[in-house]
């Protein structure tokens, strides 16, 4: 049995979905308030719990080998780094290690650190402590910043809504930016792995681009021209989430760039372009459904 926290997420939704059709027995912990239907009608086991309750927790991790931690406070506005990514993610690996679990494989981030400024990147860090001291078997992957969420956010909203994209400063910061769905293949993949035993592993997509780079395959899939501003670092960008303006301005001070060709034949993980998420988007092939 597999436990996925976080399932109701992009990511965690993805590899819960991606392990059943695989015939892997799969239990998706979610929150009392959440919506597990569609979980539940793909034959995931499911499981109410809330990693700031600790006693929830214990039946959740019974029978279980496996446990995958995509469980973050970063897409949620009721609640805290520190309450879930941090404590939360500690009290479930503490459940699994008094279980018996066999291997414990959690999603961070890169940049997570002690000594960042940023509140989620300290509390990914304290859980990355964390479980290595714990004694389980254990994958931590830091992924690089996702395709889907700032793709969708700076080029494909403004552009369904007929706005022009806005960009920070030159735009020149150069970033390996993966495909969730490669986040999740790599995910599911960590247990069973030998390279990603005990392993801390930074995973990205196929090219470090710039986000002129990104409109730039959006305007090939899309057959026309992107009008494009800018505003300076920490300025408001339209349309977006004010705690993004600071994190989209990091983005133009540093590069990640990250060689993956080794690490994806390891995996048998074939890594997502730019291009290929800008053909697939809602922009250009339509609404999923």
């Amino acid at each position: 049995m597999i436990l996925v926290a976080g399932a109701t997420g992009a990511v965690g939704g993805t590899i819960v979905r991606d392990l059943l059709a695989k015939g892997e027995s799969v239990r998706a912990l979610v929150r009392p308030a959440t919506d597990p239907d569609g979980l539940a009608a793909a034959g995931a086991d499911i499981v109410r719990g809330d990693l700031r309750d600790p006693a929830t927790l214990v039946d959740a991790c019974e029978g279980v080998s496996v446990v995958i931690s995509t469980a973050s406070a970063t897409s949620r506005t009721d609640d805290t780094p520190e309450n879930v990514d941090a404590r939360g993610n500690a009290n479930l690996i503490d459940a699994a290690r008094d279980a018996g679990v066999r291997h414990f494989v959690l999603i961070s981030s890169v940049g997570a650190s002690p000594d960042s400024p940023a509140p989620a990147f300290r509390a990914k860090a304290a859980a990355e402590a964390h479980l290595r001291a714990s004694g389980l078997d254990y994958t931590i992957l830091q992924p690089t910043p996702h395709m889907d969420v700032w793709f969708g956010m700076l080029i494909e909203m403004p552009l369904s809504m007929g706005q022009p994209v806005t960009l920070v400063g030159e735009s020149r910061g150069r970033h390996s930016f993966i495909a969730q769905r490669d986040v999740a293949a790599f995910t599911e993949l960590s247990a069973d792995q030998p390279a990603a035993r005990n392993a801390t592993l930074v995973i990205g997509g196929p090219a470090a681009i710039t986000f002129r780079d990104v409109v730039r395959a959006y305007e090939k899939a899309l057959g026309r021209p992107i009008p494009v501003r800018s505003v300076a670092p920490g300025e408001p960008i339209p349309g977006v989430p004010e705690p993004v303006w600071g994190i989209a301005a990091a983005l133009e001070s540093f590069d990640t760039m990250i060689p993956m060709d080794d690490l994806a034949r390891t995996f048998g993980v074939r890594l997502t372009s730019a291009s290929e998420l800008a053909r697939t988007s809602r922009l250009v092939a339509g609404p999923r459904g």
